[in-house]
């Protein structure tokens, strides 16, 4: 006997709330295995691909292509154990998640476990299915009766009846104005909120998350609706003056007209984390020209040389790790709540880089460890999976110090915002001929501008400026890596 099962959004890690979708990769009616991907979704880390932990037959997908869903949205129901062939039961109301009852309950059971493999992200998976996530219910009326997106099948004309608590708020739905916001908890209740960050959020900005409407799975606070509530708190709202008898009334000026872009996605999430590096980092920054003729000859004759081909980034990289050996501060992140600075072990290296979807940085694990072979087909791998958006959510976190080479934007000197939670990052400006005194004399050298921006909490400037000082002789001078190899 058939079972109709709902897949939600699964929680793809790294404190992702909410995740956009990008292409549908089944249709109702298809018969998809056990893991097999359904959709492909955009957070604010990278594109990924979504498999669905059950097999069976499609009954009903929940959001267009381009919809905003938050996670523990429904994403699409499945008929387990059903052929695609006149054997598909009839799709259940969504959200319902039909429980089998009697003598038969134990057996549709292991029917289920046996089509049902816990996996979330393609390449990432458990071993058995996930434990469900804590929802909190807020205490609020009952809401519409979600339907189905158009492949489901045609939208009713008639008003839905009211829902019975626990069927999940329709997720297309457009979520009410702040301005008619109302509690959704009631005094000492809990809050329909799970991310910390929104807590954190609202906590920093002075905002009672009792008094947002949140436009989640049953009332579930997002932060777009915290955003949401403190721009229309902050927003000053014009008050009517009484015009002296016999005068007109001046007239209230609107808001001011023009594109409105949501910070959403991957703009959103680098908008949060340089605000939030501004916010908590007091960071300080120190530049050098240093004359890189040298260093370029070196590359020029590694690469004549035969063998694969050394990237200039590499150079770098490999100066870096160096330098963050002798100088171990920059290579640590500072703990505010127990208020220590944490030195990290390994060098796991970012590097900016541009894409068309916008900036992001990669990480190279053991930078430390690698040669500048080994760094070039790491950094060329990255930068091309960059560039086709499928970089994972491991390839974005977890670097300790950052690289950024703006120089190919054609600029020579910049000062970076540190990639928070590092504490520092070294820009590289362009390399370009200029005039340079060489042994005494004047010459045209290859010159380029370094600069680092750091946290001042773990070193002060004797130390970021002996890095500084240590990476710009190693530019000038090749060989002076080679008292540390």
């Amino acid at each position: 006997m058939a079972q109709v099962l709902e897949f939600k959004l699964p929680d793809l890690g790294e404190g992702l709330t909410e995740a956009e979708i990008v292409r549908w990769l089944v249709n109702v009616g298809d018969v998809v295995a056990i893991d097999q991907p359904v959709v492909e979704v955009e957070t604010a880390k990278a594109m990924v691909e979504v498999p669905c932990p059950y097999g069976g037959v499609v009954t009903a997908r929940f959001g267009e292509e381009g919809t905003e869903l938050p996670v523990g949205a429904p994403l699409l129901t499945v008929a387990v154990g059903a052929s695609a062939d006149g054997g598909t039961p009839a799709a259940p109301t969504p959200g319902a998640e039909p429980a089998p009852a009697g003598p038969s309950a134990s057996s549709a059971d292991a029917a289920v476990s046996s089509e049902y493999s816990g996996n979330v992200l393609v390449g990432y998976g458990t071993a058995g299915p996930a434990a469900r996530r804590r929802r909190i219910r807020p205490q609020s009326p009952a809401v519409a009766n979600p339907t189905p997106n158009a492949t489901a099948g045609p939208a009713p004309t008639s008003t839905a009846p009211a829902m019975t608590a626990g069927t999940p708020a329709p997720v297309a739905a457009a979520p009410a104005p702040v301005a008619a916001a109302v509690a959704v908890a009631a005094p000492g209740g809990p809050l329909p909120v799970i991310s910390p960050l929104v807590r954190k959020l609202a906590r920093d900005r002075g905002l009672d998350l009792r008094e947002v409407r949140g436009s989640g799975p049953e009332g579930l606070i997002l932060r777009a609706d915290v955003e949401r509530a403190l721009i229309a708190r902050e927003t000053p709202v014009p008050t009517a003056v009484a015009a002296p008898a016999g005068t007109a009334a001046p007239a209230v000026s609107a808001a001011p007209a023009g594109e409105r872009i949501p910070l959403r996605g991957l703009r959103g999430a680098v908008a949060d984390k340089l605000s939030r590096s501004r916010t908590e980092i007091p960071d300080a920054t120190c530049w050098v020209d240093a004359d890189a003729t040298e260093l370029m000859a070196a590359r020029a004759a590694m690469n004549a040389a035969g063998g694969p081909k050394i990237s200039l980034l590499a150079l770098l990289a490999r100066i870096c790790a160096h330098a963050l050996a002798r100088f171990p501060e920059l290579n640590s992140t500072v703990d505010t709540a127990a208020r220590e600075i944490v030195r990290l072990p390994q060098v796991h290296l970012g590097f900016a880089a541009q894409t068309p979807r916008g900036l992001v940085v990669p990480v190279v694990r053991d930078a430390g460890t690698r040669t500048a072979e080994s760094l070039t087909e790491e950094f060329a791998r990255l930068t091309e999976s960059a560039r086709q958006g499928t970089l994972t959510p491991a390839d974005l976190t977890g670097g300790t110090f950052t690289l950024n080479n703006y120089g190919v934007f054609g600029v020579d000197g910049s000062t970076p915002i540190v990639n928070h939670p590092e504490a520092a990052m070294l820009g590289v400006g362009r390399i370009i001929p200029k005039p340079w005194v060489h042994q005494g004399e004047l010459a045209v050298r290859q010159v380029v501008q370094l600069s680092l921006t750091f946290d001042h909490r773990v070193c002060d400037g004797g130390t970021a400026g002996g890095f500084l000082r240590y990476v710009a002789d190693c530019v000038e001078q090749p060989a002076v890596l080679l008292r540390t190899v």
